[in-house]
């Protein structure tokens, strides 16, 4: 899913931009030659070649946003002191418009993509739960017990010391406390209501392996940059005592 952090949105639309005319739209038109390679000899070419570079990292998100013709047309005139094809106030505009474009493009990806998630999702669970030694519970939550643990279950305002591994539904990892080889102590009343409430059904030397869909999980906000939204995890828990 492609996302456009705002710092990043305001760095690209302050770029400056310009209108072709006719005649230069019907140059564009026209099938040209290739250009020849640049020839990166000496520290200014070597450096101009780098901020093309970077430009083209950040235009990357807006590729397809813009045409790259007027973008270097744009720059070529600036760069040469010549006056700007667009004032003041209608860059403002047509920055303003831009960055409302991309936002409800944004939400509107986001939204398609919680509501495939959220379909997976279901599909997933509705098989998951047919298979042997998978409980789920009133909530939605699914689990299979890997190990059985004794004595006393965690309360519900309770703190425990774990290990864990979280993943998605493709097998890819997370999070892991393995992985940083120091187990993970919270209260209950402070993560997500699945794992809370698979928690509360473990004692002490359990490992049990949980499937928390979305709504018991990140929900239709998900974990930026990590968890998508609606996703539903998988997590392989294992209780190793009860804090307090």
């Amino acid at each position: 899913m492609n996302r456009f952090a705002p710092a990043i949105v305001l760095c690209l639309v302050l770029l400056p931009a310009a209108c072709r005319s006719d005649a230069e739209q019907a140059a564009v038109a026209k099938p040209t030659a290739a250009p020849a390679p640049t020839v990166l000899d000496g520290s200014r070419a070597q450096v101009s070649y780098m901020v093309g570079l970077d430009m083209a990292k950040r235009l990357a998100p807006i590729k397809d946003e813009v045409d790259i013709d007027t973008v270097v047309s744009a720059l070529r005139a600036a760069h040469a002191g010549a006056p700007p094809r667009l004032d003041e106030a209608q860059v403002a505009k047509v920055r303003s418009d831009f960055v409302e474009h991309l936002q409800r493009k944004r939400e509107a990806g986001r939204q398609a993509l919680a509501q495939k998630n959220l379909g997976e999702g279901s599909r997933y669970l509705a098989d998951n739960g047919k298979q042997a030694g998978v409980v789920t519970t009133a909530s939605g939550l699914q689990y299979r017990v890997e190990r059985a643990g004794r004595g006393a279950r965690p309360a519900a305002d309770g703190t425990v010391r774990v290990n864990y591994v979280g993943r998605l539904l493709d097998g890819s990892e997370f999070e892991s406390t393995y992985a940083t080889d120091h187990p993970a102590e919270f209260p209950l009343n402070q993560i997500m209501p699945g794992l809370r409430e698979g928690l509360m059904l473990m004692s002490p030397g359990a490992k049990h392996r949980f499937w928390v869909p979305a709504k018991l999980a990140y929900g239709e906000t998900g974990l930026p940059g990590q968890i998508e939204p609606n996703a539903t995890l998988v997590f392989d828990l294992e209780l190793l005592e009860i804090a307090r």
